[in-house]
């Protein structure tokens, strides 16, 4: 009701608003509910009258509603039946599709299902006829096969060609049950088996003999037939099988001391171990069993090197696919570096597992490692031999109907023996099991070489080792630099201990010099600490030539073996220096003292009536000659060491012409008789120095400067300056120090303006060896004379001035 109009009517808001009507309007109004209720409150007359009372409110309402909305409701009325109408004729027109759609399905269905049926047989004849033609190809090749078995071994490759083409025609089909082909199908397997049988025994003959057709061949069969690549993996773990149970047996302590247990049979469990006496047998059965080893491994790799060879030039005639492609595809290593890999790693793992249950054998590996390295050298340098026999042999080969040409690099590429890769070199994977034997053979070495040296130095002892002693030290080092030749890295490794020896000894001996003040004295006759430093030096030099006898003598010694022995000697020469060098400094603090009191000595003197001087050479020149001779006879004979101690004494000899020269030059005033004098210590100087040389013309520069300096004595001041001596020869500093001596008193020398003594500028030019330095002090001594000839406002300059300016300006500008 309150859908027709706007608002509920009056009569409907009354009987909203009464609560008798209240549960009505309610969603879960119940009947039985409000029935039962009313009886309970037994006021059911009341409740009578009241809805008679709602009901005819409801009805006059209703009428009301009707009156108002006539025309509508007759509209509505009207419409109902154009819709009745409307239903009536689509009901017609479906019933009509319905019975379109009936005549089309009868005509559908038929058709269709005979197409299914059709197809259905369409399937079997074709299934049938594709059956018939396996069985027709089936039965013509099992004849064909019957015809290429009687061919034997010539026609096994088509026979296998055949049996391929019948393993692809019984693929995905079910040929059992057809009994116009059960004997075929039994004769293709015999067929199969037969045609493996011959292909491995043809590959096993080949791969032994070294026969590249009948290799060829075989690996043709097995491609046919689709094995090739399970058959190589099955070949090459067949190598490595029989060669782990070779190298087993070569090691089996068992089998090593059966000669020895069949005398003296011992209780169950006794573990096997040679006897005392039997040592010797044990190690050559040992030694002769690693010889068969090392044939057996030379021999394996030998036939998977030419398998390999075989499986990189063979191609399939009708695919033209390279073997070795179809063994390596899918990033596979080839069968080569497989078996290397696997005969290396059983190699150490056998070898270790060995020698932990057995220490003889673990005292022979490590006792004798370089025999044990020489066999694995052998076997390396017999395998690269054998790459290069084995690619020569193929390169000349004739069979080119068979192999197909590769380029050699390819061929290079594939063997490991020939070239090594840069992530795998096989050599060292082959020394790899050695290396626990290496490094405790090392360690017994370095033990064999300190232990004659630690014998001859005793703690406490204060002698070095006598010739005898020192004769085993260097047959100890020989021997075992002899031993270690076998293998260029093995050498290297013995000659650092050696190397290490050398050291120890050098120490040993460093820990008897003598330190002591009297070790350095050069005033009396030789001391106990001389002789035994002397003693010392004798013995490192001994040592060092006979070390460096043995060097030489080693052929094919490694340049790095023979350098870090070399390093150690130079040690070694060291040692020696630092031993001789504190005598050597007295002796050069002597001769420069002996030399420096030459100004003790007047040269101011004339010249005398003959012309000639009154002796022939001072007194500091004799007790100079005195004293070299003395210090080479009581000192320096001692040493057996001669070119050792002469390159010591020839510096000692050109320092102290140096000094010579420089303290000449020096000497103020100087006369026609102390030329005469000093003209005959120069010569006289040659003869002192002769003992310290093993020729005076030997000491170079020195020598010319001596020989050059004598005849400047006599000369003028201007030939002097332009002496071609000066600058190539003798210094500019020498010569304006002896322009000095000409000069008046007034033009002091440098060390005379410095107010130094003598021997202070000495040790100022040993200071400063620079001729830069000591110019720029004789610049200064003549600046100070200009300066003190112009304060007393002298006329003009001493004469030999202007030549020293002009001679220090000359030399000034070859510096620049």
């Amino acid at each position: 009701m309150e859908e027709a109009g706007a608002a509920p009517a009056p009569a409907l808001a009354e009987l909203r608003a009464d609560e008798c009507y209240a549960d009505f309007f309610r969603e879960d109004f119940d009947v039985k509910a409000y029935t039962s209720q009313s009886i309970h409150q037994a006021v059911i007359a009341e409740q009578l009258a009241k809805l008679a009372q709602g009901i005819s409110q409801l009805d006059k309402e209703l009428h009301l509603q009707v009156v108002a909305r006539h025309e509508d409701l007759l509209a509505q009325a009207t419409g109902i039946e154009s819709l009745e109408g409307v239903l009536q004729m689509m009901q017609t027109r479906i019933g009509a599709l319905q019975s379109t759609v009936d005549r089309i399905k009868v005509k559908i269905v038929d058709p269709y299902n005979k197409i299914v049926s059709r197809t259905a047989q369409l399937a079997k004849l074709q299934a049938a006829c594709d059956l018939l033609r396996r069985i027709i190809r089936i039965l013509y090749l099992s004849k064909r096969l019957q015809g290429q078995l009687q061919g034997g071994s010539r026609e096994i490759t088509k026979a296998a060609q055949s049996l391929n083409e019948l393993d692809y025609l019984s693929q995905g089909v079910d040929l059992s049950g057809i009994e116009v082909i059960e004997n075929d199908l039994l004769f293709i397997a015999r067929a199969r088996l037969e045609v493996e049988n011959q292909a491995k025994r043809l590959l096993e003959q080949g791969v032994e003999t070294q026969n590249p057709t009948q290799v060829g061949t075989a690996l043709q069969v097995f491609y046919n037939l689709g094995t090739l690549k399970d058959t190589i993996a099955n070949v090459v773990d067949g190598y490595c099988t029989v060669l782990e149970e070779n190298i087993k047996n070569a090691l089996d302590i068992k089998v090593l001391t059966q000669p020895s247990q069949t005398v003296t049979r011992g209780g169950p469990g006794r573990a096997a171990m040679p006897t005392p006496g039997n040592t010797a047998a044990f190690r050559a059965a040992l030694w002769t069993n690693m010889e068969k080893l090392m044939d057996q491994i030379c021999a394996a790799c030998g036939q998977v090197q030419h398998l390999q060879k075989v499986l990189a030039k063979k191609r399939d005639p009708v695919s033209h696919v390279c073997f070795i492609e179809e063994i390596v595809k899918d990033g596979q290593s080839d069968i080569l570096y497989k078996f290397w890999t696997a005969v290396t790693q059983t190699l150490s793992s056998q070898f270790q597992s060995a020698t932990d249950s057995s220490m003889f054998l673990k005292q022979a590996f490590e006792g004798e490692y370089p025999k044990l390295l020489r066999l694995y050298n052998d076997l390396w340098k017999r395998l690269q031999q054998y790459s290069q026999n084995i690619q020569r042999n193929f390169n000349t080969s004739g069979t080119t109907d068979l192999f197909a040409e590769l380029q050699q690099m390819e061929e290079d590429a594939q063997d490991i023996f020939m070239q090594k890769n840069e992530d795998y070199d096989p050599e060292k994977a082959l020394k790899d099991s050695l290396q626990q034997y290496e490094a405790a053979y090392l360690s017994k070495s370095l033990s064999r070489l300190f232990d004659p040296i630690n014998l001859v130095f005793p703690p406490g002892g204060r002698n070095p080792p006598s010739s005898d002693e020192l004769d085993s030290i260097i047959k100890t080092i020989a021997s075992e630099l002899n031993v270690a030749a076998v293998d260029p890295d093995l050498s290297l490794a013995v000659a650092k201990n050696v190397a290490k020896t050398i050291q120890l000894f050098g120490v040993k001996s460093e820990q008897l010099l003598s330190t002591q003040g009297d070790a350095s004295q050069v005033i009396g006759p030789l001391t106990e600490g001389q002789r035994r430093n002397v003693a010392v030096v004798n013995s490192l030099y001994k040592l060092h030539q006979a070390v460096l006898k043995v060097i030489t003598s080693q052929s094919s010694f490694p340049a790095a073996a023979e350098q870090t022995v070399t390093t150690a000697l130079k040690a070694v020469h060291d040692l020696m220096g630092s031993a001789v060098q504190p005598l050597l400094n007295s002796v050069g603090d002597s001769v420069e003292a002996i030399i420096i009191t030459m100004h003790q000595e007047d040269f101011s003197g004339s010249l005398s009536s003959s012309g000639k001087p009154d002796v022939p050479c001072s007194l500091y020149m004799k007790e100079l000659q005195g004293f070299i001779a003395r210090v080479m006879s009581d000192y320096f004979r001692h040493f057996e060491c001669f070119d050792f101690v002469f390159d010591n004494t020839e510096a000692m000899a050109q320092r102290a012409i140096e000094l010579f020269i420089r303290h000449a030059s020096l000497i103020r005033p100087l006369g026609e008789g102390g030329k005469m004098r000093l003209a005959a210590d120069f010569a006289q100087m040659e003869l002192a120095v002769a003992p310290l040389c093993r020729r005076v013309s030997d000491l170079g520069k020195s020598y010319r400067q001596l020989r050059s300096f004598r005849p400047l004595l006599f000369q003028t001041s201007e030939h002097i300056a332009s002496s071609p001596a000066l600058g190539e020869v003798i210094p500019f500093s020498i010569i304006l120090q002896f322009l000095f001596t000409r000069a008046p008193p007034e033009l002091k020398s440098p060390f005379q303006r410095a107010e130094w003594s003598i021997a202070r500028y000495s040790q100022w030019l040993d200071d400063h060896p620079a001729e830069k330095d000591r110019l720029a002090l004789i610049r200064g001594a003549l600046e100070a004379y200009v300066q003190s000839v112009r304060t007393r406002e002298g006329k003009e300059f001493a004469p030999v001035y202007p030549i020293m300016v002009q001679l220090l300006q000359k030399a000034m500008s070859t510096l620049q």
